[in-house]
């Protein structure tokens, strides 16, 4: 089996960085000839680069996916730096044999951290806060101080009770808030009894929820699993929280729910067009709060991805079965 582990990139500093902390995890993990590949070359240039190579990670998309690893030939896994992987067809390189994996919760805690941090500022209004200051208008900040709230004794559905919502859920438990959540996924009891949350069926959760917060793959299944119908059903004082992928929310819909007062506010770390376009409305609507895919953003996020995926391309090179597999759906 050979040991040839490519990351393949654009050449700039940011995959200097990358390269430099993965190849201190592959060194630990031992076993492993680190690669790296720019992504800006020619295709030829790049499978040339890249024979031999049994597990790839490319950093973000790369239009010629399915095509390389077939050029490729010895190649037996992708492996993403990133939790998401909708953006990699795994249908088809599962025809060709190759098995795709995630970060195996590389960036869950700081994504947990964030989604908790949108409830707290949409509750609270913390970015109006924050904007008075800055605009030297201090308390100024109107709306009805019944438009103020605690976490208290407020009902927080977590739709997906994986690596990032348990997390959630776990993090809320001294908030003194009733946490439920909803799941494809039947979890274990002693997982489920650790994060402290109830299992509801999905409307309940929707009608029910002060807080409804989305930790989900995007896949044809969950693509704007939140729409009219879901917005019609929640509370009009509920929120939205979304930092899992864009498309999960209908936007159109989200936007016409919160200017209908369907719901009362939304906090997104994600959109479906990102960047979000300059005439979307959602970035100035009242009772908004939208931060710019950066959920990730910590630098132990980087230093888990770095070690989960090395050990996992170790798993490859050893012969072993790899963790954290996505399958097609």
């Amino acid at each position: 089996m050979s040991n040839i582990v490519v990351i393949l990139g654009p050449n700039n500093s940011g995959s200097e960085i990358r390269m430099n902390e993965t190849r201190e995890a592959a060194d630990r993990v031992g076993g492993i000839d680190l690669r790296f590949v720019d992504s800006g070359a020619t295709f030829d240039e790049i499978v040339e680069q890249c024979r031999g190579a049994v597990v790839l990670l490319p950093q973000g998309a790369y239009a010629n996916m399915t095509e390389l690893a077939g050029k490729i030939g010895t190649l037996k896994l992708v492996q993403t730096f990133s939790a998401g992987t909708d953006y990699i067809d795994k249908a088809a390189l599962a025809e060709l044999g190759i098995d795709v994996a995630n970060n195996g919760g590389a960036n869950a805690v700081a994504v947990a951290e964030h989604a908790i941090g949108l409830m707290f500022s949409t509750n609270r209004k913390l970015d109006v806060q924050i904007d008075s200051v800055k605009a030297g208008t201090w308390m100024q900040i109107g709306g009805d101080r019944t438009e103020f709230h605690t976490l208290v004794g407020k009902r927080i559905g977590i739709v997906g009770l994986g690596r990032i919502g348990s997390r959630v859920a776990k993090r809320l438990a001294g908030w003194e808030c009733e946490l439920v959540f909803s799941d494809v996924v039947d979890h274990d009891a002693d997982y489920v009894a650790a994060t402290g949350a109830k299992r509801i069926e999905f409307d309940e959760l929707i009608s029910t929820s002060d807080i409804v917060t989305l930790h989900v793959p995007l896949d044809r299944v969950t693509r704007h699993m939140m729409s009219d119908r879901e917005f019609e059903m929640m509370k009009p004082t509920a929120i939205i929280i979304n930092t899992c992928r864009g498309p999960v929310v209908d936007e159109n819909a989200l936007i016409r729910a919160l200017e209908s007062r369907e719901i009362f506010a939304a906090g997104l770390d994600v959109t479906e067009i990102e960047p979000i376009e300059a005439d979307n409305p959602l970035p100035t609507m009242p009772n908004v709060v939208v931060t710019p895919h950066l959920a990730t953003r910590a630098i132990e996020s980087e230093w888990n991805a770095a070690q989960f995926t090395m050990e996992n391309a170790g798993r490859i090179v050893r012969g072993e079965t790899p963790d954290w597999i996505v399958k097609p759906v």
